[in-house]
């Protein structure tokens, strides 16, 4: 999949779509070159109007499984120039140089959505030639993941060692890591609250049409006993349906008392209270042992 970076202008505001390939991927470059240029120069258009833009407030959505860190890094670097509020959301698979795009953002404004999965690991690379030559590429790959090290450790609270090991699992290959271990790990900051808020409306949408209300509600089913008729209603939006059960959750959860325990007496010194038939069986008894 090419690089897809969408940007759309609002009045104060920006919103940039980054999905497949940052950039070129490396074993890209050495086939078909006049499909890479093409593919490039797209590429660095795109990263010049993010330089561009002058709004106060950028959103990144980004679902990208990587591609070429350099690139990665022009986009990084363009998004820290604008002197905006940056916030960064990744979705679906974001992985190696997508991340490094996620650091971008603000302080306290790197999101990831509920379903994600995150993975940072070593730098890699396409190379061919002699010893030396050879050498030269591992020590650039060293360098490279010293500086991401760098970038992640920043944002994330932890020492480059720690990150640089976490890079390094699994052989370099990394480890895919849940939104909460991405958090856990200071990769991202949060839970994306957009998300959370679409996922509670879808909800009341469902239930408004379960239960006969809203925009494609099910038919009341109509009993042949008792036909209720009602005044119509107007319905509620599912906004508005979402905020009222948040707001009526809020409050139950407010009203709540811990529990209290009463003293009471032991049972055990309770005297139980007379049983005729346990009384006769209990005479019975004591006149079969006199006998």
């Amino acid at each position: 999949m090419n690089t897809t970076i969408k940007i759309k202008n609002e009045a104060d505001s920006t919103t940039i779509d980054i999905e497949g390939i940052i950039g070129i991927a490396e074993e890209w470059q050495f086939e078909n070159p006049e499909s890479r240029v093409a593919t490039y120069e797209r590429f660095k258009e795109s990263v010049s109007r993010i330089a561009d833009i002058r709004g106060s407030e950028i959103r990144v959505n980004i679902r990208s499984t990587g591609g070429d860190v350099n690139d990665a890094l022009l986009i990084y670097e363009a998004l820290r120039a604008t002197g905006a509020v940056v916030t960064t959301c990744c979705y679906g698979y974001t992985a190696s140089a997508a991340t490094i795009v996620a650091q971008a953002a603000s302080p306290g404004r790197r999101l990831i959505a509920p379903s994600a999965l995150y993975l940072i690991h070593n730098s890699l690379c396409s190379a061919e030639g002699n010893a030396e030559e050879l050498e030269a590429e591992v020590a650039m790959l060293r360098q490279t993941d010293a500086r991401l090290a760098e970038i992640y450790a920043t944002r994330s609270g932890r020492s480059v060692e720690e990150v640089a090991s976490l890079m390094a699992e699994n052989g370099g290959r990394g480890r895919w890591l849940s939104p909460a271990e991405a958090i856990a790990e200071g990769l991202v900051d949060s839970l994306d609250e957009q998300t959370l808020v679409q996922r509670a409306v879808g909800g009341v949408k469902a239930l408004l049409r379960t239960i006969g209300l809203g925009e494609g509600a099910r038919p009341e089913a109509e009993d042949v006993n008792y036909t209720m008729r009602r005044a119509p209603q107007p319905c509620p939006t599912p906004e508005a349906a979402a905020k009222s059960s948040l707001i009526a959750f809020e409050e139950a959860q407010r009203s709540v008392k811990p529990t209290e325990v009463k003293a009471v007496e032991d049972p055990a010194m309770v005297e139980m209270a007379s049983n005729p038939r346990q009384a006769a069986y209990e005479s019975d008894a004591r006149n079969m042992r006199m006998r």
